[in-house]
C-alpha cells in the first residue's frame, strides 16, 4: 500500500493515502489551497494522539488569544487618536522624547546666576576624583608640541582633545586643570565606544580605581545574558556620556564648544547629537570648523549663557508635526 511522506518524529503516525482521501472536503480546490500546517493540523485532528491533539487545541486558542488581543490594542489605539488627534499624539511623542533625554543630563540649576553653575564642575567630577585625575594627566600637562603630532598621526586620543593640547595655558595652575579634564574626557569618549564592560578596569591599568568604579557604576545598565549578569554601553548610557562630555567640554572652552567635532569624536549622527545639546539647553549655531578638522561639515557651535532658552521639541519631532 502506498503512505502519505513520511513524517519525522516517532510521534507522528503514518496515514495511507486512501484515509487522507477520506479527509479531502467535496471542494477540491479549497483543499489544495490550504497551507501544508493546515493539512496537518487535520490529520492529527482526526488520528493524532490524546497529546498531539491538546498541543493542537492550545495553539489554536492561542492564536485566537493574540487575535483578540491584537484586535483589542487596534480598536483602543483608534479611540485615542480619535480623541486627541493626530497634532496632539505627536506633541507628545516630542515632549516625551525631550524628558526622556533629560533623565540622562547632569543636573540642571536652571537658577544660576552664571553660567559655570548651570551644570557645576563638582556634579561633573568629585574633589576626590579630581584629585585621582593629577598622575594619568601628567603626561598631558608635560606634553611637548612634537609629541602632539606623533599622537595626532597615531590617532591615540580623539580630535577634540588633541586640539585643545595645543592651547594649554602657561600658567601652571590652569594647565594642570585643564589637563585634567582633557584626560577625563578622553576617557570618557574612549569608554562610550565599548559594548561590553568584561574586565576590572577597562579603561586599563594606568586609570585610576575611583575612575573605573565611577565609569562602571554611572555609564553603564545592566543586562542578564547567557546566565551572567553583564554592564552594557547602552544607547540611553552613551547619550548620558555624551551630555557629560559636552558638560565638561563647556567647562574647557568657556562654555562654547564645536559640537561637531565632539559629534564625530563620539561617532553619532548630528540629530542626535543636535537632541542633546537642545535638552540641554544650549544655544546652537552655524560656525567654520577649525583648520583641518572636517573642513567639509558645517560646524555646530554650543553655547551655554543666561537666561536658559525654553526647551523646544527635537528637529526630528517638529518635522514630523509639519507633514502632517
Amino acid at each position: 500500500m502506498l503512505y502519505a511522506h513520511k513524517l519525522y518524529s516517532r510521534n507522528w503516525p503514518v496515514f495511507p493515502f486512501s484515509v487522507l482521501d477520506n479527509l479531502i472536503p467535496d471542494d477540491t480546490k479549497e483543499y489544495q489551497n490550504k497551507s501544508y500546517r493546515e493539512k496537518l493540523d487535520l490529520c492529527i485532528e482526526a488520528f493524532g494522539t490524546s497529546k498531539q491533539k491538546r498541543a493542537l487545541n492550545s495553539r489554536r486558542m492561542n492564536a485566537v488569544g493574540n487575535d483578540i488581543l491584537n484586535t483589542a490594542v487596534t480598536k483602543a489605539a483608534a479611540n485615542i487618536i480619535d480623541a486627541k488627534g493626530v497634532s496632539a499624539l505627536i506633541q507628545d511623542v516630542a515632549q516625551d522624547d525631550v524628558q526622556n533625554i533629560s533623565i540622562f543630563l547632569p543636573p540642571c540649576n536652571e537658577d544660576a546666576d552664571k553660567p559655570e553653575n548651570v551644570y557645576k564642575f563638582e556634579d561633573i567630577l568629585s574633589p576626590a576624583e579630581y584629585e585621582a585625575l593629577r598622575v594619568p594627566a601628567a603626561a598631558f600637562v608635560n606634553i611637548t608640541p612634537e609629541e602632539i603630532t606623533k599622537k595626532t598621526e597615531d590617532k591615540s586620543h580623539c580630535s577634540f582633545v588633541l586640539e585643545e593640547l595645543k592651547f594649554l595655558p602657561d600658567d601652571e595652575k590652569r594647565r594642570d586643570h585643564k589637563a585634567r579634564c582633557l584626560w577625563f574626557l578622553d576617557t570618557l569618549i574612549k569608554f562610550s565606544c565599548l559594548k561590553v564592560i568584561k574586565k576590572k578596569h577597562p579603561m586599563g591599568p594606568e586609570c585610576p580605581h575611583i575612575i573605573s568604579r565611577k565609569l562602571v557604576k554611572n555609564f553603564t545598565s545592566l543586562t542578564y545574558n547567557n546566565g551572567s549578569v553583564q554592564n552594557l554601553v547602552s544607547a540611553s548610557m552613551k547619550a548620558k556620556i555624551t551630555a557629560y562630555v559636552i558638560a565638561l567640554a563647556l567647562h574647557i572652552n568657556n562654555f562654547q564648544t564645536d559640537l561637531t567635532i565632539l559629534q564625530n569624536d563620539m561617532k553619532l549622527q548630528e540629530s542626535r547629537m543636535m537632541d542633546i545639546a537642545k535638552a540641554m539647553r544650549l544655544k546652537v549655531s552655524k560656525a567654520k570648523g577649525l583648520p583641518g578638522l572636517e573642513n567639509d561639515q558645517n560646524h555646530k557651535l554650543g553655547t551655554l549663557s543666561l537666561p536658559l532658552p525654553v526647551q523646544k521639541a527635537s528637529g526630528n519631532q517638529q518635522k514630523r508635526r509639519k507633514m502632517n
